[in-house]
């Protein structure tokens, strides 16, 4: 495939992507007179009709969409392509991408902060999404995931935090309901649950599988917002103790069980692993956390 071609296709996956001329001429940096030459070319070279032109914009046909798959695939491996080029350099400069579920952001924006100010060449980028970044894509440098150890092949899968957490009520709630003395009393209080019944989460589980259900007044998505529901008194909810330990308007309603604990992984790429940028990060992150166990 010639230069030539790729530009051509990588306009048409844009095209396909985006639904009209302009908004890919915006994102390719190029003019709206480009992105037409580049399908007419195309679709004059290939012999097929690629989209359908209305006034709306343009929609791709069966070819077309069969091209935007394999362009896909392409942009993705050139992009893990690059992300890997860029890795293995021996200084710590550059990109580093880290991933990780959301309720860690408190510890982990500190530690990536410190990082940072240790190697003033690197900048950072700290993203948490619901779906699992591909790290065989470049996507991402390091990985901290949660539940299940992951088995992704050519990903080099270490073992990282437990972190325990434990049910807290804010005071006003104890104030107005009272504070139950174990799971059979759960009946008589208001309670706060993730919103999938079937989480990784063990101690998302649990409460599923122990409080009533018509006693789950309040569902979040999200740990973090599980938290910030409890802060508000609306109920009683799981809590990190690493978030609750400074927090004095909480009540602990049920010390933490081992066996709830949410288990963590760190996980990078096998040809990302021993580069000098994520050793480096590496190696601090786990000297870092090592204060998390105290602080609990």
């Amino acid at each position: 495939m010639a230069i030539d071609d790729w530009n051509e296709i990588r306009t048409a996956y844009h095209v396909a992507n985006l639904g009209t001329v302009s908004a890919a001429a915006d994102a390719l940096g190029v003019h709206h007179a480009t992105v037409i030459r580049h399908i007419d070319a195309l679709e004059a070279r290939l012999g097929v009709r690629l989209f359908q032109r209305h006034a709306r914009g343009y929609t791709a046909t069966e070819a077309g969409l069969d091209l935007m798959r394999v362009a896909q695939v392409t942009q993705d491996q050139l992009g893990q392509l690059v992300s890997r080029m860029r890795g293995h350099g021996n200084t710590v400069a550059g990109e580093l991408v880290v991933t990780s579920i959301h309720v860690m952001s408190p510890m982990l924006t500190p530690i990536l902060a410190e990082f940072r100010e240790l190697y003033p060449e690197v900048t950072v980028r700290f993203l948490t999404d619901e779906r699992v970044f591909k790290l065989q894509y470049g996507e991402a440098h390091v990985a901290i995931r949660a539940g299940s150890a992951p088995n992704e092949p050519d990903n080099v899968v270490q073992p990282f935090i437990s972190y325990p957490t434990a049910l807290y009520a804010h005071r006003s709630y104890v104030a107005r309901y009272g504070k139950p003395d174990g799971p059979e009393a759960f009946a008589s209080h208001r309670f706060i649950a993730l919103d999938d019944e079937e989480t990784r989460a063990p101690f998302g589980r649990w409460l599923w599988r122990t409080v009533p259900r018509e006693n789950i007044v309040y569902r979040a998505s999200h740990s973090q917002m599980i938290e910030d529901a409890v802060e508000a008194g609306v109920g009683i909810g799981f809590m990190s103790l690493w978030r609750a330990r400074n927090k004095p308007e909480l009540v602990q309603i049920m010390p933490p069980d081992p066996a709830l604990e949410a288990r963590t992984w760190l996980v990078t790429h096998v040809d990302l692993h021993r580069t000098a940028k994520v050793q480096a990060f590496l190696s601090h992150l786990k000297e870092r956390s090592k204060e998390w166990g105290a602080a609990g």
